[in-house]
């Protein structure tokens, strides 16, 4: 069967979004149609052309015009739908829920990412006060252990739905951004605008299951995988100026590398 061709448009959330989409099916491939299928639906949804909102539409709609079995078309559509990327709701039908955030591994601020993927990031401060460092935050600062820190608690999420938790630690000395900044923009640009000129990052990726109070705050069941990141920011001075310890949804979220041979 040849490629179906249509004209790719967004729809706005609530209408039935894939009937304005274009698919190409290779028949011949060895990949099977159903994960063909399913990797078309999601980059539109990471490129936005599916939005949160968007209705798929009817499994046997959706088979009949592909020319594809329904047991096919159900198996790409529950394929997302274990990614968290669609939810089937009794009544409404299959339904976009989100795209996921894929972050480069490269010194930038999860808002700044955010922003420049347009998934308008919005911030929800919990905590920022002064404490006394602790050995782990004091080791990574270069600081006294019991000096005084800054430590910033934010909820990052976009679409209305949570992202990740984000733990910072800033020396006191340095910088104390003030609350509303924090909750209307990323603390690396207001690193920046106070001159502090960021230059590299040691930075360490690993999973685990969420605990009960971080999957309340993430909208996830305890023991959900959670993506962790710990990573200490250093000035063109070689000064550490920040020491973060996230945690990220990994139903929304995930770390692009690019990997180059070694010569």
């Amino acid at each position: 069967m040849s490629p179906v061709h249509r004209t790719r448009q967004r729809t706005a959330p609530g209408e039935r979004a894939a009937d304005s989409l274009s698919f190409a099916l290779d028949r011949t491939s060895p990949v099977p149609l159903y994960y063909q299928l399913a990797q078309q639906l999601e980059a539109a949804i990471e490129h936005g052309t599916l939005a949160p909102g968007n209705l798929l539409g009817n499994e046997i709609d959706l088979s009949v015009r592909l020319g594809l079995s329904r047991p096919t078309v159900r198996q790409a559509i529950q394929s997302l739908v274990d990614k968290g990327l669609l939810v089937r709701r009794r009544g409404v039908g299959t339904q976009v829920v989100h795209s996921q955030v894929r972050r480069p591994l490269e010194l930038s601020s999860l808002y700044d990412d955010l922003e420049t993927a347009g998934q308008a990031p919005t911030t929800r401060v919990l905590r920022n006060e002064r404490i006394p460092a602790s050995p782990e935050v004091a080791a990574a600062l270069g600081i006294a252990e019991g000096a005084e820190v800054v430590v910033l608690e934010r909820l990052r999420g976009t679409h209305g739905r949570p992202v990740a938790f984000l733990c910072n630690f800033l020396p006191a000395s340095l910088l104390e951004p003030p609350t509303a900044q924090l909750e209307s923009t990323g603390l690396y640009r207001l690193m920046r605008s106070a001159g502090i000129v960021l230059h590299s990052a040691r930075q360490s990726i690993g999973a685990r299951g969420a605990t009960a109070e971080e999957g309340a705050l993430l909208d996830e069941r305890e023991g959900a995988a959670l993506l962790t990141m710990r990573r200490t920011a250093y000035d063109v001075t070689g000064r550490p100026v920040e020491y973060g310890s996230h945690v990220y949804r990994a139903s929304r979220y995930a770390f692009d590398f690019q990997l180059l041979v070694r010569s």
